[in-house]
């Protein structure tokens, strides 16, 4: 028997994938009894935000995704284009019919028993956590245990993230400040007028609205105070805070009037986060006013800042890339919970998970996927980031290694990206025995 606590996106997938491996698995869901602050029903996969699961053109991040759970069977894939609404290159659904498609063939699932309680504890055996980002109290003070309190976070307070193949880095410079440690920031000056227009247009940009009392803790939780709210504390309010120039010289020897940093997210230097700009702006506002900096004036967004409650756990520090966690190999995580952003990231985290478990029932080694596929590239996104700045993150083209040769053309570059994502992953399956 192989647990699966929470049947939202990511449970859901984890339990068929464990079941149709013909394993036995006990589904706890603790709704309708227990409900949380944003579902409604009792039903599997409720989808409580947008109805879409993104775009569905293949030479996208988000479709090379689909492609790649199409193609290891995803139940929650196939029954989202059962419940599929018209919604141009997006996969949008029906979510009442979407979300009672698959509580009927999850809970009808031979080998699948519903458990409609919350689960305190961690069963023994191996067990999947899918509790998402509002996980019980019960279960979040089990989770701090687990994984020390430090190692479980329940802000998600995200800068912007950009792809660092849109960097203008003429129009900026590589170093540290006071010329300490490695040079692992690029720096973006401004002067004096572009700072000026920079400030105005961002203390006069829309916000994106709060829910619940996340605007009264922000008020007290300074780390988590969006740029915006900085900035209109006074014009050289973000000049003396993450803009600061001090420390900080240009090639020519000169210190700039102020300065936005961008630290490398990962290991490659694909992708760069814009330090100390969490922000509320809405997410055309953040591109319209951070392409006002020169060095970002083509650049492409694959993050935008975000602001909300959400519960996830720093898994550079406690996961592994096959979803389980350091210390407790029985334990897989899965969904937001882990620091994967979307529904359809979530999917496959709970599809990853769900087969290891499988896979370890069964006694055989767990599987990491290629890091040239976007499944692999999540996992290994999720379980070797910087653990200081660790923030969630979706499907991007940004979390691939590069390409073996520079290929110029946008289009042609994506494409690659998916023939190589696309062979790699077919060639995996057949060495894993995972046909």
């Amino acid at each position: 028997m192989v647990n699966v606590i929470g049947a939202g996106l990511a449970g859901s997938e984890a339990a068929w994938q464990i079941a149709r491996r013909g394993h036995s698995v006990r589904l706890w869901e603790m709704r309708p009894a227990k409900q949380t602050p944003a579902h409604s029903t009792g039903d599997f996969a409720e989808l409580v935000c947008s109805n879409s699961f993104g775009s569905m053109i293949e030479t996208t991040a988000p479709g090379l995704l689909k492609l790649e759970l199409e193609r290891m069977g995803s139940v929650i894939l196939a029954t989202a284009r059962q419940a599929q609404v018209p919604a141009g290159g997006a996969l949008a659904v029906d979510r009442h019919q979407f979300a009672r498609l698959v509580t009927e063939k999850v809970a009808h699932h031979p080998l699948i028993t519903v458990m409609r309680e919350e689960c305190t504890s961690i069963p023994a055996g191996i067990t999947v956590i899918a509790t998402g980002p509002l996980t019980s109290e019960s279960l979040t003070e089990v989770l701090q245990t687990m994984t020390n309190s430090e190692n479980l976070h329940f802000y998600d307070a995200a800068a912007p993230i950009v792809d660092g193949a849109t960097i203008d880095y003429e129009a900026g410079f590589w170093g540290a400040r006071y010329g300490k440690g490695e040079p692992d920031y690029f720096n973006c000056p401004l002067t004096k007028a572009e700072y000026e227009e920079f400030w105005e247009a961002l203390i006069s940009a829309e916000v994106a609205p709060v829910h619940g009392d996340l605007e009264e803790d922000l008020t007290v939780f300074e780390g988590c105070m969006p740029i915006e709210v900085l900035a209109k504390r006074g014009k050289d309010a973000i000049r003396f805070g993450p803009f600061k120039p001090v420390g900080l010289e240009d090639p020519s020897g000169r210190r700039p009037y102020a300065v936005l940093q961008l630290r490398k997210e990962n290991t490659k230097a694909t992708l760069f986060n814009l330090v100390g700009c969490q922000t509320r702006l809405k997410w055309g506002e953040q591109r319209r006013v951070f392409r006002m900096i020169p060095a970002l004036r083509q650049a492409e967004f694959l993050r935008y800042g975000v602001m909300h409650r959400n519960t996830f756990v720093n898994s550079p520090q406690v996961l592994l890339p096959t979803f389980q966690m350091r210390g407790f190999p029985n334990i897989f995580l899965a969904g937001q919970l882990t620091g994967v952003e979307g529904y359809m990231e979530s999917t496959v985290s709970g599809l990853v998970a769900g087969v290891n478990a499988a896979r370890l029932a069964d006694g055989r080694s767990p599987l990491v996927f290629p890091e040239d596929t976007v499944v692999g590239a999540m996992a290994h996104y999720i379980s070797s980031a910087d653990p200081k700045h660790f923030q969630p993150m979706n499907a991007n083209f940004g979390i691939l290694p590069p390409l073996p040769t520079r290929v110029r053309d946008k289009h042609a570059r994506k494409q690659a990206y998916v023939k190589r994502a696309q062979a790699s992953l077919e060639a995996y399956l057949s060495t894993v025995g995972e046909e």
